[in-house]
């Protein structure tokens, strides 16, 4: 009887590990190294804490052994008898024992009583639920960036639990559409965009309002789109309202906008029914940033831009009646734009853009009657030319004034003769003034300095070398900070916008600390060469060298020549060369919505 009732505790111990690793999706080895940690605990309990006590289940006949361990150890080490034996008195049990090896002995069954059970099933528990939710954590880390379907649990205060299967998502109020409700048992999909490790296991965060989310629909709906033929290079939401994508083919005889609207609308309305109803514009996506920018600012009609590189900023002029239109319900559309972009777009309209011109030629016109002592008409037509400040028309090649209608020789000489004493003029008055201020003559010798820059340091208290050498870039170039309505506003530095590029500010600044001492020369160097490395280019990829190589033939050799000899040009691979020739006409050829 007795060895009837061992076998069937050994049989139950098997079925319910394996019963308790099928319904938690875990390894079954996971649930029987639980249970021998509980029956170590309990053990402890009964025999005492001090003692290392070891416990073993048979993985395929359920027999457990359990074992008291004695480790040897020198004399000398010698610490603690409950877990420990000297090496002398280890080699009278057994004369194979050496220094660090185990002595076992087999300790006796026992029953579980009431507080000893209930340890070890709050064992047993926690490490089972250790590996489930270590289980959770590897199956949906590596699922980032995917759209994952399940079912709406519940909804706590605006945040949605939803039951994946396996686990739970949330997507926080923030990561859902705006006045998009959901009940429970609703199915709903979302984008999986992070999984972290928590005490309570990990959490799984879903989105519905993330751009990613509308680009994998799209790729979804677009057989082109899944298989790379469309690519979707950029892509704006305002969640729930209206959305932005940018999109190119790299196949020319295919339309990357006729293909994500589909027949009828049918591919689009699919993402837009997904998304309630959010409006979705497909824009033709090009290399070309302004003409980017043009096609972003759809519908809206763009009569000029004028791209600031530096500070990725574009000046965009509409005319009267699309100034509305291009701005958008609130904002929306050029708010969309510039996401789209990665551009700070500034709108104006053609009126205010005329005033500004008329302003500036005025300025310009009074500068040159002023400085060249002309009348106004010849300051007009200078103006009108382009000339824009004295230093050109001083410096200009004679050349450019001779080819204005009315100039010759003898009239550019004195128009310049002109310029440049004007410029020695306020040259020694700003040197005047400078010296007034207490700039000292060590600042004028730095390279780029002249008396103008240092009247305008010296009335920022900007002196000495070394105030010049505290100085930051941006304290001569300007900057842009927040305003009082939260809208970024430039605020003025030593120079005015424009007279100096921000590098060419640091190294100023840095020769100015070589000449105060504070560095040595080859730091320049240094950062020169840091520079160059940062703005190296890549290495190009087979398609970017199969259009360079494209890119240099001419355009009546490109007739003569047979695509297929320009294997000889690289290793071209299966390259579709005719593609790649088209891929340059795409942006234009590309229809807008």
């Amino acid at each position: 009887m007795s060895a009837i009732g061992v076998s069937a505790n050994r049989l139950e111990i098997l079925q319910i590990a394996k019963a308790v690793a099928e319904e938690k999706s875990i390894d079954q080895s996971i649930v029987i190294e639980a249970m021998q940690e509980a029956i170590e605990k309990a053990a402890k309990a009964k025999y005492g804490q001090e003692h290392d006590i070891r416990a073993t289940i048979d993985p395929v006949t359920g027999e457990q052994t359990l074992l008291r361990v004695l480790t040897v150890v020198p004399e000398e080490e010698f610490e603690d008898d409950a877990k420990q034996l000297r090496l002398a008195e280890a080699k009278k049990i057994d004369p194979s024992l050496e220094i660090g090896g185990e002595l076992t002995e087999e300790l006796p069954p026992f029953d579980f009583g009431r507080v000893a059970a209930q340890t070890a099933k709050q064992v047993i528990m926690q490490k089972v639920r250790d590996a489930e939710r270590e289980r959770q954590y590897n199956e949906y880390k590596d699922r980032v960036g995917e759209v994952i379907s399940g079912v709406v649990k519940r909804v706590e205060y605006g945040h949605v639990i939803v039951d994946l299967g396996r686990a739970e998502g949330i997507i926080r109020r923030n990561d859902g559409i705006p006045r998009e409700n959901f009940q429970p048992n609703d199915r709903v999909r979302a984008y999986l965009y992070k999984v972290s490790r928590e005490t309570k296991g990990p959490q799984i965060f879903l989105s519905r309002a993330a751009p990613d989310f509308m680009v994998k629909l799209f790729a979804q709906e677009v057989p082109e789109v899944y298989e790379g033929v469309i690519e979707i290079k950029a892509c704006a939401r305002d969640p729930g309202s209206r959305a932005k994508i940018g999109v190119i083919s790299n196949d020319s005889s295919i339309d990357p906008v006729g293909a994500c609207v589909g027949m009828r609308g049918a591919r689009v309305q699919a993402v837009v029914g997904e998304l309630s109803g959010e409006k979705i514009d497909i824009i033709p996506w090009s290399y070309d940033d302004a003409t980017f920018i043009v096609n972003a600012l759809q519908p809206a009609e763009v009569s000029k831009v004028v791209l600031d590189e530096e500070e990725r900023r574009v000046e965009v002029v509409v005319a009267d009646d699309q100034f509305p239109l291009a701005i958008g319900r609130r904002g929306q559309n050029v708010r969309l734009a510039s996401q789209l972009t990665g551009w700070q777009i500034d709108l104006i309209t053609e009126t205010s853009d005329s005033e500004r011109y008329q302003r500036e030629f005025q300025e310009r016109t009074e500068l040159f009657m002023k400085a060249l002592d002309a009348d106004e008409t010849l300051a007009q037509l200078l103006a009108s030319e382009g000339f824009e400040t004295v230093e050109e028309i001083a410096y200009v090649a004679p050349e450019d004034f001779i080819s204005i209608e009315g100039f010759d020789e003898d009239v550019a000489a004195e128009l310049q003769e002109r310029a440049r004493e004007y410029l020695e003029r306020l040259a020694a008055e700003n040197d005047a003034k400078r010296k007034e201020l207490g700039v000292e003559d060590a600042v004028m010798e730095l390279e780029g300095m002249n008396p103008s820059f240092a009247v305008r340091l010296g009335e920022e208290g900007v002196k000495t070398l070394d105030d010049v050498a505290g100085l930051v870039p941006d304290d001569i170039t300007g900057w842009r900070e927040p305003g009082p309505d939260g809208k970024p506003v430039w605020v003025e530095g030593v120079l005015k916008k424009g007279e100096m590029r921000k590098d060419d500010a640091q190294m100023f600044i840095m020769k100015a600390r070589v000449a105060a001492g504070w560095i040595e020369a080859d730091a320049i160097d240094q950062m020169i060469a840091a520079q160059k490395e940062a703005e190296a280019p890549q290495e190009l990829t087979e398609e970017e060298r199969a259009l360079l190589a494209l890119n240099t033939l001419d355009s009546s050799e490109a007739e003569e020549i047979d695509l297929g000899d320009l294997g000889e040009l690289g290793d071209l691979g299966d390259i579709d060369l005719e593609a790649l020739a088209a891929e340059g006409g795409d942006d234009e050829a590309a229809p807008k919505e």
